[in-house]
C-alpha cells in the first residue's frame, strides 16, 4: 500500500512514518505540512491511503478531501486530528473519511484502523478481479460457480442470523445479479438495482437496509461478548464500516442515542469478496 501523510505537525508525521514502517504496513510516497501543496503531491504520487489532518494552512483537511475524493473515488482518506466537534467529524465522513482519529496518537489504535482500511481495499480490488475473470470463464463452469456462490452466501446469512429475515432472499438475489450482469456498482443505486425484481423497488429497498441493520446489531452483540469472536472479526469490517459497528456497540451498551448506520452497496461488494466463489 501507498500512503501520504498531510498534517502541519511534523512530530506527527514523524510518528505516523515510524508506524507504517515498524509495522511493515507499506511504503510512504509523500509528505507535506501544507494543505494546497499538499493536494498537487498527491495528485502525483496517487497513494492508495492519505493519513491527513484537518487544521492545516493553505487549505483545510476538509476540504482536500472533498476535492480529492470527486477525482480519486478510491482513494482512502484516515483524519487525524485533535478537533472533536460533532459536526466537523460528521462532515468528514460525509465527505468521504473512512475513520476518525483523535489526537494524541495512539499507535495500536492507527496500526488497527490502518490495518482494516488496507483490508477493504483489497476486498475492493479482489472483486474487480473476480468480475474480470468472471468474463472468461466457460458457460457450463460458470454454472457450478453460480450454484457454489449461492451455497455460500446462504452460509454468510446464517452465520449474520438473518436468512430467516424479510430482505435476506433479495440480497441473495442482488448479489447474484451483480456478478452476473457484471454491474458496476459505482454506476447504478440499489433501488435501479431493485427495480429489476420488482415493481416497488422502494420496499425491496427498504427490506434490504431493515435485513442489513439487523445484521450489524447482531455483529455488534457477539463483539460486546467477545471481541475476538471469529464471526465478529471476519464480518465487522469486510460488510460493514468497522467504525459504525463501535457505534452500534456503543449504542448497545447505553452509551450513545444514536446506532452505527449501514451501506448497502458495501454490504454486497463485502458479500461478494468474502466468499471468493471464483476460485472453487
Amino acid at each position: 500500500m501507498k500512503f501520504f501523510i498531510l498534517d502541519d505537525d511534523i512530530n506527527v508525521i514523524r510518528i505516523l512514518k515510524k508506524i507504517i514502517y515498524d509495522k511493515d504496513l507499506g511504503l510512504i510516497v509523500g509528505e507535506e505540512r501544507d494543505g494546497k501543496k499538499g493536494i498537487t503531491k498527491i495528485r502525483a504520487t496517487i497513494p492508495d491511503i492519505v493519513l491527513i489532518d484537518l487544521l492545516m494552512p493553505g487549505i483545510d483537511g476538509l476540504s482536500v478531501v472533498k476535492q480529492l475524493k470527486k477525482e480519486y473515488p478510491d482513494m482512502e482518506f484516515i483524519m487525524i486530528s485533535r478537533v472533536s466537534l460533532k459536526n466537523m467529524v460528521e462532515q468528514a465522513y460525509r465527505y468521504g473519511v473512512e475513520y476518525y482519529i483523535y489526537k494524541p496518537i495512539n499507535a495500536i489504535e492507527v496500526e488497527m484502523i490502518i490495518r482494516k482500511v488496507i483490508e477493504r481495499i483489497e476486498i475492493n480490488r479482489t472483486f474487480l478481479k473476480m468480475q474480470q475473470i468472471f468474463n472468461n470463464k466457460p458457460k457450463v463452469e460458470s454454472a457450478k460457480i453460480e450454484g457454489d456462490y449461492e451455497q455460500c452466501i446462504n452460509n454468510v446469512l446464517i452465520d449474520l442470523g438473518i436468512i430467516g429475515e424479510k430482505g435476506s432472499e433479495e440480497i441473495a438475489k442482488i448479489a447474484k445479479y451483480v456478478i452476473k450482469k457484471k454491474v458496476n456498482l459505482n454506476n447504478i443505486t440499489i433501488r435501479e438495482l431493485c427495480s429489476h425484481f420488482t415493481d416497488n423497488p422502494k420496499s425491496m429497498e427498504q427490506r434490504i437496509r431493515r435485513a442489513i441493520s439487523i445484521a450489524m446489531t447482531n455483529i455488534a452483540n457477539l463483539g460486546l461478548e467477545d471481541y475476538m469472536n471469529d464471526i465478529f472479526v471476519k464480518y465487522s469490517n469486510s460488510l460493514f464500516n468497522f467504525e459504525q459497528v463501535r457505534k452500534e456497540m456503543e449504542y448497545i451498551r447505553g452509551k450513545s442515542d444514536k446506532g452505527g448506520s449501514t451501506n448497502t452497496k458495501k454490504f454486497i461488494i463485502g458479500l461478494i469478496s468474502l466468499c471468493e466463489f471464483l476460485d472453487n
